[in-house]
């Protein structure tokens, strides 16, 4: 991202310290996710400590330090989804697209999260690709639910 488009997305917000989440939520929303440049920039912009943008962004989980891949792959880790194998599932993502939980492979599509609840404890286990859940979810069936967002 262009400091020209992060000076726009600050005037927007008022250019004021007081903005300064909702700053980071737009770049991150159009970058997905916010490398230590920005941040910088961001800070001069804002005349905020850099020191006070990484406590924010370190503190609030919906902040990405670390780029994500174009796909995101959610397994559901709560208690419901765990008993009915969840850790299977994701012991087959992580074979299948090479990378652990919280992590992203810079040269694969797919980012791994898991969730406490996804909210879908009836269908557990449950596997979210992109958004789409994919309730009842067995290893066997895992590849094709990836594959059917490529």
């Amino acid at each position: 991202m262009d400091n020209t488009r992060i000076a726009e997305i600050i005037e927007k917000h008022g250019a004021k310290a007081a903005s300064l989440i909702q700053v980071l939520l737009e770049i991150q929303h159009e970058n997905h996710w916010l490398p230590r440049e920005v941040l910088h920039e961001v800070s001069r912009r804002l005349e905020v400590p850099f020191s006070k943008v990484l406590q924010v962004t370190s503190f609030y989980k919906t902040f990405r330090l670390v780029p994500k891949g174009r796909h995101c792959v959610q397994v559901c880790a709560g208690s419901s989804c765990h008993v009915r194998g969840a850790t299977r599932l994701l012991e087959e993502l992580q074979d299948l697209i090479d990378s652990g939980p919280g992590q992203t492979d810079p040269d694969s599509p797919f980012s791994l999260e898991t969730g406490a609840c996804l909210g879908c404890c009836n269908l557990g286990p449950d596997l979210i690709v992109d958004g789409k859940h994919h309730g009842r979810m067995t290893p066997a069936l895992v590849r094709d639910a990836v594959e059917s967002c490529k």
